[in-house]
């Protein structure tokens, strides 16, 4: 044979090629090994080879990766006429997860790792979770999915619609700022719900624990409407549910300073890590007194649905008039303007008022102490107003119960806030390291970070 007539050959690197055929059918075996346990037609060997035949494609480049999936779907139509004429109706299930299979082979074959491998394991779990899945989405009501859609509307929808950046005269408002915390404090009571559906049947103790993570007034308000009603054989269980909310409550506020603002958690750490660690001792410390109460059938506490159109604009609302006042009270009169929005902030919501004293953190308006402080003095206030509620019982036990294990709690706060205020020459390279310029209104210097 002349050089003129010679074909064009490759060379392969021979272990990076055995790399990538080697995870494709490591991939492809994953998803078949479920589809064999089902007992389906496409099996282990079907959806090794498949992932295979997608990783060669890949590798050889897109024509022969168009051809692969060309094949594929050859093999998806003779696989449901089969099963159609055996009686067994069409297997859509399986015919999606082979064009899902040669992808995530391709994707291997042009030298992917963790993508293809995050994709197999996701659609090997949709396919392993059928029932669950089946049970979920058939258990929840017509209210329930609109809440779900409308969250995803906000997110996905309204917020790129956005403007990005500062708008306003003085550049006090970011609406995007606003709007990823509207979707964070709606998302985290979405997801407690769903826990709350499934395990707060379960005791009271659960139920305050979770209903606490969505909103703990009301879930004190809740708890104190059965004692009220003269339910005292639910008196011992009702203390636990309400310091366990108030548990909740601490370690959601603490969680919405760790994912906005690391600083200001960094600046409060001392006082939600006491306050935590009293409220829950005191919480683990009545629940082995459990096992000397006569058991007694606990009721269900009714939450609201996780999320709907008026709560997304009061959140989003009640955070824009905190966000804008702490800042402004910051300007005029310092620190201490500030502390005041943060204290009557919590008695609207205490996750909102910390929310905006994250968001003025990051923005470099405060640094991590002052910011954490905030934070904290808003907690202290909601866990006051909650015990307004508690006094309407007008049970003298639980009153003076509670009123123990809150001033515990807030004594603890206040010990962690001057702890905090000590280790500030310590804790200021870090508090300093990412901090921004701090707000300047116009016609005026611009103030120091305090």
């Amino acid at each position: 044979m002349t050089e003129s007539t010679a074909l064009p050959q490759i060379e392969w690197p021979y272990l990076q090629i055995l790399l990538r055929l080697g995870l494709s059918l490591a991939l492809g075996l994953l998803i078949g090994l479920e589809r064999e346990r089902r007992g389906k037609e496409a099996g282990l060997r079907t959806f090794g080879f498949i992932c295979l035949l997608g990783a060669l494609g890949g590798s050889m480049g897109t024509a022969f990766g168009l051809l692969i999936l060309a094949l594929v779907g050859v093999l998806m139509v003779l696989l449901n006429l089969q099963t159609l004429r055996a009686g067994q109706g069409t297997e859509l299930t399986t015919s999606a997860a082979m064009l899902v299979t040669a992808v995530a082979g391709m994707l291997c074959g042009q030298g992917h790792t963790v993508t293809p491998a995050a994709v197999m394991v996701l659609a090997t779990a949709l396919l392993a979770w059928k029932e669950r899945l089946a049970g979920f989405s058939m258990g929840l009501s017509e209210g329930e999915l609109r809440s779900a859609l409308l969250l995803a509307i906000l997110a996905i929808v309204i917020y790129p619609a956005l403007p990005a950046g500062a708008v306003g005269p003085w550049h006090l408002i970011e609406p995007r700022e606003a709007w990823v915390t509207v979707i964070l404090i709606a998302g985290i009571g979405s997801v407690n719900y769903v826990l709350w559906k499934i395990y707060g049947d379960r005791g009271i103790e659960i139920s305050g624990f979770l209903g606490g993570l969505i909103n703990s007034n009301f879930t004190v308000i809740e708890l104190s409407s059965y004692v009220r009603q003269g339910a005292d054989q639910l008196v011992n269980a009702a203390y636990r549910g309400i310091v366990l909310a108030t548990s909740a409550m601490i370690v959601r506020n603490a969680s919405l300073l760790l994912i906005l603002a690391p600083q200001a958690l960094l600046g409060s750490l001392g006082a939600f890590g006491l306050m935590l660690v009293v409220s829950a001792s005191l919480a683990l410390w009545s629940l082995r007194q459990r096992r000397h109460e006569a058991r007694s059938d606990s009721p269900d506490m009714a939450h609201d649905l996780p999320f709907s159109l008026p709560q997304a604009l009061r959140y989003g609302l009640l955070f824009l008039v905190l966000h804008v006042l702490g800042a402004l009270a910051q300007h005029a009169f310092g620190n201490a303007g500030f502390y005041v929005v943060s204290v009557v902030g919590g008695l609207m919501s205490s996750a909102s008022a910390v929310a905006a004293a994250a968001a003025l953190q990051a923005q470099g308006s405060l640094d991590g102490t002052v910011a954490g402080t905030g934070a904290v003095l808003a907690s202290f206030t909601s866990i006051a107003f909650s015990l307004s509620f508690v006094l309407r019982t007008r049970n003298a036990t639980l009153i003076r119960r509670l009123a123990r294990t809150m001033a515990a709690v807030a004594l603890a706060g206040g010990l962690g806030v001057l702890i905090n205020q000590q280790a500030r020459p310590w804790l200021a390279p870090w508090l300093s390291e990412q901090a921004a310029p701090v707000l300047a209104l116009p016609g005026s210097a611009p103030r120091p970070a305090p």
